[in-house]
């Protein structure tokens, strides 16, 4: 079942295309990630989806009725947090949960059970009176969370939730996106980081206003490495300079339509599997260096999906 759909929507502003005639549906409960470069048109999109901008030209149906043309019904069924701004640091927690409820003009009752409902779920154990201000980072972020869910919505969207918070309340926070969907919830979220996006169901990728692929993690990766990525290191007993000097000696021959450093390692597509071979044999390298198959990350399928890179020099 469809909780959004989208159809050729676009955004101007003068002369500037924000965004570009993009197409695409979200199912009802499903973890939906748009990835892109900062500018690639995200943040406006959801806006027009939140009611918050007029598209130039599109048609948006939540829950199969254009609820675009009705903005107060449209924002009773979607929640949305900010990563700049969603609450009010000089006030406290529950003042800020008290006046997002009177925006939604909600029934005291249903706030102070929505409250307490949302707040258990995060475990959340100070004293409402706290100032947000004196939150740190990653609770501040799951009251954020609490304050876009309270009205209870259909659809939630999130814009780079999880920006500058620790690596454990990252995945602290993910794990309550999919407590939210578990609920029959839909999420909409946009992130910067690639190990975050491998959690949702599926992904769409943005550049320069336009949806360049849109599919599960493990099927982008398939489409952006069709002949599968090698980790390779340096076993220890050549020289490191050496190791490097062959590795871009293959992607010069055109071995490799990829070579990125990671680390102390490196992620290789191989392309002319024979020549590589044959290679590893006359050169002697295969005793020196280490290979295996790896399943490719998001970040190398949104290098070279969205920044359109299909070689890295070393």
């Amino acid at each position: 079942m469809e909780a959004l759909r989208v159809n050729r929507l676009s955004v101007k502003f003068g002369d500037f295309v924000a965004v570009n005639n993009i197409s695409f549906s979200v199912e009802k409960g499903e973890i939906f990630g748009f990835l892109g470069a900062n500018g690639a048109g995200k943040t406006t999109t959801i806006r027009v989806l939140c009611g918050l901008i007029t598209p130039t030209q599109g048609e948006i149906q939540l829950r199969g009725v254009e609820d675009h043309s009705k903005p107060i019904e449209l924002r009773r069924s979607i929640g949305y947090m900010s990563q700049k701004f969603t609450l009010w640091d000089d006030m406290s927690i529950e003042e800020n949960l008290r006046f997002t409820s009177e925006l939604h003009k909600m029934d005291p009752q249903k706030f102070q059970r929505s409250r307490d409902q949302l707040l258990g779920m995060i475990s959340f154990q100070l004293e409402t009176k706290t100032l947000v201000k004196d939150l740190p980072g990653g609770l501040k972020q799951q009251v954020s969370l609490v304050a876009a869910l309270l009205h209870d919505p259909e659809i939630i969207f999130l814009d780079e939730p999880t920006a500058g918070v620790t690596p454990a309340n990252r995945a602290h926070f993910w794990d309550l996106i999919r407590k939210i969907t578990a609920q029959g919830k839909t999420v909409f979220v946009t992130t910067h980081y690639m190990d975050e996006a491998e959690h949702c169901d599926r992904v769409a990728l943005m550049r320069s206003g336009e949806i360049v692929a849109m599919e599960s993690p493990s099927i982008l990766k398939k489409m952006a490495f069709p002949a599968g990525v090698l980790e390779i290191e340096n076993g220890g007993s050549c020289p490191s300079q050496e190791v490097v000097h062959f590795l871009q000696q293959m992607l010069a021959q055109g071995v490799f339509s990829m070579l990125k450093p990671y680390g102390l390692r490196f992620h290789a597509e191989v392309v002319k599997p024979e020549k590589w071979q044959r290679a590893l044999m006359e050169t002697g390298m295969m005793d020196h260096i280490h290979v295996k198959n790896i399943i490719p990350s998001l970040e190398d399928v949104f290098i070279r999906m969205v920044e359109g890179t299909r070689e890295w020099q070393v």
